[in-house]
């Protein structure tokens, strides 16, 4: 068996073997709450509980993911009176389920021509990393729902998920959670690049997909800013993204476990990969999480320095509300340029 490292209660967890080959070479550590490769340490991982109850977030960073320069890394932000085991069950299974279901594929037969958002077009690999995400998130989906004595019908969970193959990458987004790229341009401008789309109800084409399955799109009078999604003839539950794991209640009503995917292929600018829950992207905007991060300490300290500026964002713009949980994971994708001052991109 290889060790993946995940985190919500620093555990470690054994995956199968596949996952992860070369174990002496690959192996990654834990120490107290963020995790590194032994061999590079260009990695970290760091959740913190909010003031609203149990920590519902849980994260994960697989480093020799089935291969030796695949990486795997995935945020999962729960929500509903059991969000924390559903959050931790999807981290435990998801990163074995999507390899597995890539191992299997052969042969993908396709006529649509994928570009990523620049127009590029991916490896022929991809088409095999696209089925198996969406193969996958649907088994995922289904094992949620067949847990024993676990409740799910209004529980359930985000997923943002990025594999790394080589100079590409595999983005797969399953609600509001966000995926962010630090790059930095000719001029030595850092620049951050969104490589999701929070998935929010009141997305035009989210909105639509809802509304033709009887469920309803609207935000409340106290919290205007916030779409929520709700039975036909209920004002209930109130969800507050349009894709994720569980909330059965609403799977006939336009809430679905269908991924969003897209590709991106990295290049020598392109400095690290951050992921984080709406806890930190609510108060930092990408800019701000993209400078943290260059400015951390260390690689190994990055996750931990936004988390922890996030809790301060949430202290001072939100004095009198319950501070939300934040978690982030931090990939770099090379060893950072010490002693180089960058300004942003505007």
């Amino acid at each position: 068996m290889g060790i993946c490292i995940s985190i919500a209660s620093s555990e470690i967890h054994e995956v199968p073997e596949n996952v992860h080959e070369n174990v002496q070479e690959n192996a990654i550590l834990v120490e107290e709450n963020f995790v590194y490769n032994e061999t590079k340490r260009l990695a970290s991982v760091y959740s913190n509980q909010g003031s609203k109850g149990l920590n519902q977030d849980a994260a994960v960073l697989c480093q020799g993911y089935g291969m030796e320069d695949r990486a795997f890394c995935g945020v999962f932000d729960g929500h509903g009176k059991n969000g924390h085991i559903v959050s931790k069950i999807v981290r435990n299974r998801l990163p074995s389920l999507i390899l597995s279901q890539k191992n299997t594929i052969t042969q993908i037969k396709s006529d649509k021509k994928f570009k990523n958002r620049d127009g590029e077009e991916p490896s022929s690999d991809f088409y095999k990393w696209q089925e198996a995400c969406v193969s996958a998130f649907k088994v995922m989906d289904k094992e949620v729902k067949l847990q024993e004595n676990l409740d799910c019908s209004s529980s359930g969970t985000t997923a943002v998920v990025v594999i790394k193959q080589g100079e590409d990458l595999v983005i797969a987004n399953l609600g509001d959670s966000r995926a962010v790229l630090g790059t930095v341009s000719d001029e030595g401008e850092l620049k951050a690049v969104q490589l999701t789309t929070d998935l929010k109800p009141n997305l035009p084409s989210e909105a639509e997909r809802i509304r033709k399955c009887n469920g309803r799109v609207l935000a409340l009078k106290e919290e205007p800013h916030i779409h929520r999604v709700w039975l036909p003839n209920e004002n209930s539950p109130g969800l507050a993204m349009s894709r994720a794991f569980g909330d059965f209640v609403l799977k006939n009503h336009g809430i679905i476990a269908i991924p969003d995917i897209s590709y991106r292929r990295l290049t020598s600018n392109d400095q690290f990969i951050l992921l984080a829950c709406d806890g930190v992207t609510d108060v930092l905007t990408n800019n701000q999480v993209a400078s943290i991060v260059w400015k951390a300490e260390s690689e190994q300290e990055a996750a931990r320095a936004v988390v922890e500026a996030a809790n301060s964002a949430w202290k001072k713009k939100f004095p009198s509300s319950k501070m939300d949980d934040c978690t982030a994971v931090c990939l770099f994708l090379q060893k950072r340029q010490q002693h180089r001052v960058l300004s942003f991109e505007t």
